[in-house]
């Protein structure tokens, strides 16, 4: 991955210090307080997608749409993806170039997107940080930011495709915003924490259906666990599916019921579609905006009914339907 992500003069310098002053920044950037802005950006791409991409069909297949609205970076064999990272690296470098030329000439009143947020960072001594290092967090960005997100709004839509009575919901709940807009007005923040039982249907869907099958950690100290003993240095690999679906913490585990994540939800720890801990997803509160805000505009524009009933599912690094999870749409007859 660091073969495809960085430069090759940069693999073999990469510390730890660096990951964790990356990962600092992430954090720092995707911080609900500075995602706020993007609410209105993200909406009025969503619509220009739904307009393009689902309204002139009868029948789209969601899986791969869905990507292509998250953006896709698609990388088949190791050598492909090392030759395509190149590319995608130099084109960032450009787009690099030309924002600091804006920033030095506007007095930085330019986007404030994660680019010029990285290029206004400074490192420890005080410097600002190599071009090439920001080419790389945003590569790290742009893959990590469509895989998880776009199994889960999949997901999301197969699951009231499913549920009629979870739907009318929704759509109750999406309607009342809708109706509170001007015609040309785009959601805000405001509108987003309003999309309180849209939110639970979601979180029911990760639970049902995690975007991730885990991932490693390294053991720090000896523990027990279930008689078993794990050596400190080992590597473990949790996983959310076994834990999403234990009885003790989730009564009828296999039934989909968003209620269930009302008032103070689940326990600590028993739910962890975005991991948990220090080293939780930095990027939840980014796909929890990009999914509410697809959702409300998918479900304010069209019903739909699932085209395959028992298509079946396949796992790579996330879920995906086998057949991209063809839907057969109805558009709404209100405007």
């Amino acid at each position: 991955m660091l073969k495809i992500l960085s430069s090759p003069e940069l693999v073999e310098d990469v510390a730890e210090k660096d990951f964790v002053q990356m990962r600092r920044a992430v954090v720092e950037f995707l911080k609900p307080e500075a995602l706020q802005h993007f609410v209105p950006i993200m909406d009025s791409m969503a619509k220009e997608h739904l307009e393009t991409e689902w309204s002139p069909y009868r029948e789209v297949k969601v899986f791969p749409l869905s990507m292509k609205y998250a953006f896709a970076l698609a990388c088949t064999t190791f050598n492909r993806a090392i030759r395509a990272g190149k590319v995608v690296r130099q084109e960032i470098l450009e787009v690099i170039k030309q924002r600091k030329k804006e920033l030095s000439e506007n007095d930085g009143a330019v986007a404030r997107d994660f680019l010029t947020h990285s290029l206004l960072e400074l490192d420890e001594n005080g410097k600002a940080i190599n071009e090439m290092m920001i080419a790389s967090r945003i590569m790290s960005l742009l893959i990590a930011g469509h895989d998880t997100t776009n199994s889960a709004i999949t997901f999301m839509l197969k699951y009231l495709a499913e549920f009629p009575h979870v739907y009318s919901e929704v759509f109750k709940e999406q309607m009342e915003i809708a109706k509170s807009k001007g015609p040309n007005d785009l959601l805000n923040w405001d509108d987003i924490k309003k999309m309180k039982y849209s939110w639970n249907v979601v979180l029911e869907s990760m639970r049902l259906t995690p975007p991730t099958q885990g991932t490693f950690r390294e053991v720090v100290n000896d523990f027990t666990y279930t008689n078993f003993t794990i050596p400190k240095g080992w590597k473990t690999f949790w996983t959310p599916y076994s834990t999403h679906k234990n009885p003790k913490y989730f009564q009828d585990p296999e039934k989909f019921n968003p209620s269930r994540f009302e008032g103070n939800g689940p326990e600590p720890y028993t739910f962890v579609p975005f991991g948990g801990g220090p080293r939780m997803c930095p990027g939840r509160e980014y796909a929890r905006l990009e999914i509410l805000v697809f959702m409300h505009n998918v479900v304010t524009r069209f019903k739909w009914e699932k085209a395959i009933l028992d298509e079946k599912l396949c796992f790579y690094v996330s879920p995906i339907p086998v057949n991209g999870l063809p839907i057969y749409l109805k558009p709404h007859s209100h405007k």
